[in-house]
Formats: structure tokens, sequence, C-alpha cells
């Protein structure tokens, strides 16, 4: 009889920063029916790795759940796999920072399990050359991967029936191919399609391997899943299906398979992902440029044959795709970088910083697919409050509490940029891109206000004129069966395309517009206005930085222009700042003038932007000397107060108070900036930032000034 070892992989996961109701939620519709019913098929046997915020959460929640899974790694029916503690993408993150998440969460496994891991899961199968050192330098034997990366260095599919080795410089490590057909049929379709699967890869002497691996939550937390795999009964049916056929099929952990089967050879597998993540690292054009290729292929019958050379972008180009991406990576790798320069001694002091770093590391955010990402503000909220709760122990402990002053490529994207920290704040400015501040991290409330998102097209969004409201879908694929969110084209409320609006610019704060006098509130909100001015996202001279009692100052010139009907107007801005030493104060006098020695009559504005993560919440609103704004003070309204000089705004939740103060009168604009972005359930709606705008109409006549205050503290 043919024979084959059928090795089944889970892996279990939730970011740092999610809200406990969607860890509970999956905890009642994956983690626990999943291993109940798994319990009654004790010769089922599975590969299974938690993340370790994953499990820290179970230990406070269910640690029932654990007990389980120890009775069942006690018994031989699970082997425990480990990884990088907070799952990160390892390649991006420092060298030593990969060797310490992984030895933390080996500790963890052994701790809770009794075993100790011999392999990891590798988050979201992202694979680049190098990594064999880092696993064999971490004492890790094997890890699993897509087949695909596999045929993208060369293999055929009659070639992936087991493991290969690959190495780094000498260092070696094992790797599995993650089967794609059993990747889409499980738990899709019929268990039979499995066994069918299965039984073509026996063989006679028994030594052909295929591998499942895949993610836990697609067992009851993906759309339309608990009913099928639970109420429907498709998981104890492809339990009972395997039972059925124990006398060909032999259950196999990783760990069983490298003792008993024989490496294939050697590979050496190119920079690589699952499929779908490379074609969503795609920038808009080519984004849409893969879809129609791979379209030509499927009418002319050819994507099995040549879909191997058919491959989407690079990972690390999300950092790319979406600034904000970037920020968060290099602010992280400037704050674990300030703490691996420490001397050895102090390191050690400075463990919970460490974590704290490692926590920031979590790739959820880093990149956006068919999973919200990025775009989910409480993900990058967690981010950044890890990173800046690093630097307030590093401060702590260095007990500096004088302002830095760096000028720095900080996200390396050849200018410099200007940044000052102190115990209070961190203010990022850019020169180049209109002296804005990038990041302003307000060190009492562990909060970056400029965690922002600016909306821009997404190769996504052709779809979304065809995407139904969800309920309103047909339940279920074809024969009754649960759709792939792959395959799902859904909006969790009509008429979406009309919030679809596209920034020209980042959303961030101090920026400079002169605005055409026709520009309405509506026509700024939506990105679709007349700038009179070569301000905005315009290169900046840095003229002054220096240190004093108070803070530190700062002063940004531009000599430009007004574009007009009857030619250009030469027009200087320039902005001095004072950075508050003691307090979250942040001083700007502007002052305007005018080059041609003729009056001019201009609009001019400042724009702010407030990432504060709830838009429509009670806690969080707008208010004036009077109180909070009426009629509509959430942070999601859109409105104009006249002839003002000062705008507030409150999160109870996080305790901040913010006060814009201007010395002139004006006019406040207030809008919010949601973005359209896809995820497991479909297309949504999400509030972003809020932008505050105060704007003047200027008779120019030689020299204009405006003193404005950016102040924030923490509510009592």
């Amino acid at each position: 009889m043919n024979k084959v070892k059928f090795v089944f992989g889970i892996h279990n996961h939730q970011p740092v920063g999610n809200f406990d109701f969607v860890f509970e939620d999956a905890y009642q519709n994956a983690y626990s029916p999943f291993l109940e019913i798994l319990e009654r098929h004790p010769k089922i046997r599975i590969s299974l790795h938690f993340t370790g915020i994953l499990l820290d959460w179970l230990e406070r929640h269910h640690p029932e759940l654990l007990t389980l899974v120890r009775k069942m790694t006690e018994r031989g029916q699970l082997e425990m796999m480990s990884g990088a503690y907070y799952e990160p993408i390892l390649a991006v993150i420092p060298h030593q920072d990969r060797l310490g998440q992984i030895a933390k969460l080996n500790r963890r496994v052994q701790q809770l399990f009794g075993y100790r891991p011999k392999g990891i899961w590798l988050a979201e199968r992202i694979w680049e050359p190098d990594l064999p050192t880092t696993l064999a330098q971490a004492d890790i034997k094997y890890t699993v991967i897509d087949d695909t990366h596999f045929k993208y260095a060369g293999l055929t599919e009659e070639e992936l029936d087991g493991y290969y080795l690959t190495e780094n410089l000498g260092d070696v490590a094992a790797i599995f191919p993650i089967s794609k057909r059993l990747r889409y049929t499980i738990p899709f379709q019929h268990p039979q399609e499995t066994i069918d699967h299965l039984r073509e890869n026996a063989s006679p002497d028994g030594q052909t391997v295929v591998v499942f691996a895949d993610d836990g939550e697609k067992f009851g937390v993906w759309p339309d899943t608990y009913q099928h795999v639970y109420r429907n009964g498709w998981l104890e049916d492809f339990f009972t299906a395997l039972e059925q056929n124990l006398d060909w099929i032999e259950m196999t952990h990783f760990s069983e398979a490298l003792q008993r089967v024989t490496p294939k050879g050697r590979i050496y597998l190119p920079t690589a992902s699952y499929a779908e993540m490379m074609h969503w690292s795609l920038f808009p054009k080519t984004f849409h440029m893969y879809e129609d290729f791979e379209h030509l292929l499927q009418e002319k019958g050819l994507p099995e044959e040549y879909g191997i050379f058919v491959r989407g972008g690079f990972w690390r180009n999300f950092m790319t795709k979406y600034p904000e991406v970037n920020v968060m990576h290099k602010k992280m790798l400037r704050v674990s970088n300030k703490l691996w320069t420490l001397p050895g001694e102090e390191r050690k002091k400075l463990t919970k910083a460490f974590d704290h770093v490692w926590a920031a590391q979590c790739n959820c955010p880093y990149w956006h697919g068919v999973f919200g990402g990025l775009y989910l503000s409480h993900i990058r909220f967690a981010i950044f409050q890890n990173l800046i709760q690093a630097e307030k122990l590093l401060d702590r402990h260095l007990a500096n509490g004088k302002s830095n002053i760096e000028l720095q490529d900080f996200d390396v994207d050849g200018h410099p940029e200007v940044l000052v920290e102190n115990a209070v704040h961190n203010a990022y400015f850019r020169p180049h891109v209109g002296a804005c501040l990038f990041e302003y991290d307000f060190k009492p409330a562990d909060k970056n206000l400029l965690d922002t998102m600016t909306r821009r097209e997404e190769g996504y969004h052709k779809k979304l004129q065809f995407a139904k409201v969800v309920g309103q879908q047909e339940p279920g694929g074809e024969d009754g069966q649960a759709a792939s969110i792959h395959d799902l084209v859904l909006a969790k409320e009509p008429n979406l395309m009309e919030h679809l609006n596209y920034d020209w610019y980042e959303r961030k704060s101090f920026i400079d517009h002169f605005l055409g006098g026709d520009v309405t509130l509506q026509d700024f909100a939506k990105a679709k206005f007349t700038e009179e001015g070569d301000f905005v996202n315009r290169p900046y001279e840095l003229l002054k930085k220096r240190r004093s009692a108070k803070g530190v100052w700062l002063s940004f010139k531009r000599d430009g222009h007004l574009w007009r009907e009857s030619g250009t107007v030469p027009l200087t801005v320039q902005k001095d700042f004072l950075i508050g030493e003691r307090e979250g104060i942040i001083e700007a006098q502007y002052t305007l003038s005018a080059k041609s020695g003729r009056p001019v009559d201009l609009i001019f504005a400042v724009e702010f932007n407030f990432g504060l993560q709830a838009g429509h919440a009670d806690d969080r609103y707008y208010y004036d000397e009077s109180g909070k704004l009426q009629p509509d003070a959430f942070l999601d309204s859109t409105g104009i107060l006249t002839d003002r000089r000062f705008i507030g705004l409150k999160d109870e939740y996080l305790r901040l108070n913010i006060r814009l103060t201007s010395d002139r009168q004006g006019d406040v604009w207030r809008m919010p900036v949601e973005t359209i972005s896809l995820s497991e359930a479909g297309f949504e709606r999400v509030y972003q930032s809020s932008v505050v705008l105060f704007v003047w109409k200027i008779h120019l006549n030689g020299q204009w000034r405006v003193n404005l205050r950016h102040a924030v503290d923490l509510l009592d």
C-alpha cells in the first residue's frame, strides 16, 4: 500500500494592541473549539504555534486552554513550535532582536508546556536568504515556507514531496514547503479533496511528506467559517476522514519528519513571501498590471504551467508604498539601536525597554493587504506606545533632562530631518517637505499625535464599485462551502464610493497653505482644492537650530511664489519654532514677506492633524472657550468657527488635552480624514485623524506675522 506522511500545522496570532473582545472572539470561535474537537481525535497529531502575545493573553484570561495544550503535548499529540515572540518580520529587525525574540518564546513554550521547540513559524512566511544564520544561532532546526518559494527557485510540484536543506555562509536550516493547494482546500472544500490530494502523493516507501500549515483564525474567525467549520461539522468530518485512512496516512510532526525522512537535497530560495502578499506589496499601477497578466494566463489556461514565473513585489517595499510604515520602522530601529549601543551591564537593567521595542516590532501594522493592518489606528497606536515607553525607560536610566537635537536622514530618503527629543516630547521636522512636523510624541501619554494616515489610491479600490454590502450577499461559496477571504468582495456600509478621496500630500502638522479664493471646506476635505502657493511639499531652508534654557529654537525659510493669472508673485515664508524643554508646548511664529513691493491679497492657512483613534466617541471631542462645540463636538465632525483664536481637542480616554491658539483672529476649519480600506470582512471606512486648519484672509503689504501655540498636557 502506498503511504504518505501528512504534517498539519496551525499558527495562532493576534496583533499587539488588538482589542480584548477580538482576542475573546477568536478564542471562542477558533482556538477553543478547534482544540476541543482535536482532543476527541487523539490519533490526529498536529504541530501548533502560538505567538507570545497570544500566550500572554490566554494565560490571563483562559489558562484552561493552556492546560489542555500541555496535556495534549505531553501525550504526544501536539508538537509546539516557537518563533519570534511578538511576531515580527524577522528579516527587517536587527539581528540581536531576532535572537532575543526567539529565545524569549523558546523559554515561554518550555515553561508553559514542558517542550523544547525545534522549529519556528516564520511571520507571513517572509523569507530572505540570510535567515539560516539567524535560525542556526538560535538553535532552531527548521521552519515552514510556502511551496511557491520553492517553485520560484526552479523546483516543480513533483519535487515538493519532502523537505530541503538550505544554508547561509555554512549555517544550515531545514525548510518545509506548505502546499498552496491545501491552503485553499482546507477548510473551504470537502474533506475528500484533501484525502484525494494526499493519495496522489502517497508512495511505496512512505517517504513522501505533504504539509498543510496556515492561520488558526481561518477555522472560525474568517467570514462564514464558524458556521461552516463547527456548526456544519466540517472539522469533525475532516478529522474523521483522516482517521479512516490512517492505515496509509501517517500523521507526522515536523521534528519527526526530520528524523525519519532524508532531505530532498539543498536549495537556495529567493526573497519571497506568499503570492498574495507579494501582490499586495505592489504599487497601484503595477498592482493592476499584475492582476491583468494573471487573468491573461487564466484565459489561456496557463497559470499552472507558467505561474511560477509570475510574482509580485518585495515585502520591504511596503516601506516605500506607505511612508507611515517607514516612519514606524525607522523609529523602531532608532530606539533599538539606542538600547543596543549601551554597555552590556547597562542593557541588563533595561530588559523591560527591550521588551517594549520587541512588542513594537509586531508585523501587523507594517503592511496591508486583505487584512486591515496599517489602516487600523489602534494597532499603529500600540507600536508607537511601546516605542515611547521604551524611550521613557531609557531617559530615566540616562537621567539626561536636556533636549537633544539631531540633523540626520531619519527616514532614509536622501534628505536630513531635524529631530528634537527630550523627556516631555519628541518633535521631528522635515525641512525638505514644507518644514512640516511629521512626528510628535507626547511622552506623558505615550502617544504620537501625528500617527495619521494619508488617503491614497489602493490597487483594490477599483473593485469597490462591485462590492456587495455585508448581509446582502449570498451566503457561502460553491456547493454551500465558505468562501475564502481572498475571493470575497464585500462592503461594511453602502455608498462607500462617495467617501473615496485621495490626498496629494501627507496629513501632518504645520503645513502651510495658500488657498484659492473659491476654496470651500468641502473642497479641502476632498483634497480637491486650488493651492496657490508652492510651499506644501517643497523644501525650506534650515536657518537656525540651537538650545536654550526654554527649549530648542528652530528657524525655517522658503522663498517661494503664489500662482496668479497675471503670473507668479514672489513670497517668503519664515517660521520660527520654540520646542519647550519641560512642557508639551511648541510656539511658532510665522512671518510672511511680500517680495514684489506691491500689496497682495491672499488666504493663508496652517494645517494641523491629530490621530486620536476614535472619531465618534463621547469621550473625545472639540471644545472652545465656552465648552464642547455645539451642535456637534465629535472628532469626525465638519464645520467652521468664524473669527476665532482658539480651538481645543480632548481625549478623555488617553487623558489628552490639546490646545491650539493664535494671536490673530481668523476662521478655524475642522474635518475628519477617513480612509476606505480592505479588511477580512470587506471594505470599510476608518477614521484616521482630525484636521484643524487656521485660515486668515490677508492684505499683505510688506510683512505679516502670526503667533501660534500648540500645547498638549494631561487632563486631571
